[in-house]
């Protein structure tokens, strides 16, 4: 069987299942090291018999058991960056890439060139703060979460790629509440505790970092509320958050920061994702 068969025959029955047919792609692309381009150049080429094997076999874990196949290759790429994931942290997404895409923008708008201290709540994988580390070499980032088994895998890609970040095992803020920081940036779990979730995600990634309480607002108020006494007069901070709360998080940031320039920002699916709250300096802007 051909590159080109296998994978419209695998696509077909991803879509038959409900499953996203781009998972196909991704498989063969980690199998066979070549990228969308490269796969299309070698489409009529018929697929070695051992990349094939291995290719039917976690397509059917994908399929039947239900497993991610970033959790099967053990692979995820955010921001030009190959992140090790497995089931201890989330799957980094395109969202929190824009989420760190402005909030790079906003030191170079506000701060370019200034050494400053970055804070991750919550980190994960650690892609956010690692990625804001390689981007700018001005950035202190230190990084927290509550999971031991989430900072070992956090701690193992940062060093992989090259970052510097210093990890702290903790509940949110609890680690750096003796520390002042000019850059604070979370994506904390969102989902309300209620919503139905995809079985895909629900089954496979660490529920303690999916779930926000009963509106999906319990860590933003807890971030929210212990940020006042770790950030600096002049600050940022940097949220990712469900696509329908921008507004309850921009009222519940005025109420601790009500000097700041309070905004939201829509991913690329015209969905508002990001907020906000950028306090002390003169030329803030949308």
């Amino acid at each position: 069987m051909t590159f080109e068969e296998k994978l419209q025959s695998t696509c077909k029955i991803a879509l038959e299942k409900g499953k996203e047919d781009s998972a196909c792609l991704f498989l063969m692309s980690e199998l066979t090291g070549y990228n969308t381009g490269e796969l299309y150049f070698h489409q009529k080429e018929i697929v070695p018999s051992d990349i094939e094997s291995k290719y039917d076999a976690m397509f059917d874990k994908y399929i039947n058991e239900n497993i991610p196949v970033q959790y099967l290759t053990g692979k995820a790429y955010f921001y030009g960056y190959e992140f090790h994931v497995n089931e201890n942290v989330l799957i980094p997404r395109p969202e929190t890439e824009q989420l760190v895409e402005n909030m790079l923008l906003l030191y170079d708008r506000n701060l370019k060139g200034q050494k400053v201290d970055v804070v991750d709540i919550g980190t994960g994988s650690g892609c956010i703060a690692t990625t804001l580390s390689l981007e700018e070499k001005n950035m202190n980032v230190s990084a927290t979460d509550i999971s031991k088994e989430a900072l070992e895998v956090a701690s193992a890609n940062a060093k992989r790629l090259g970052a510097n970040v210093n990890f702290m095992q903790g509940d949110m803020l609890q680690p750096v509440m003796d520390k002042k920081f000019d850059i604070l940036v979370s994506n904390p779990p969102y989902i309300p505790d209620s919503e139905i979730v995809d079985p895909l995600v629900k089954d496979n990634e660490p529920n303690v970092a999916l779930f926000g309480g009963d509106d999906g607002l319990k860590f933003y108020r807890i971030i929210l509320k212990n940020s006042v006494s770790i950030m600096k007069d002049k600050c940022i901070i940097g949220f990712e958050h469900g696509y329908n709360k921008s507004r309850e998080i921009e009222d519940l940031a005025h109420i601790y920061y009500p000097d700041a320039n309070i905004y939201t920002l829509k991913d690329y699916q015209g969905l508002d994702r990001m907020t906000f709250v950028v306090r002390g300096y003169e030329h803030d802007s949308k």
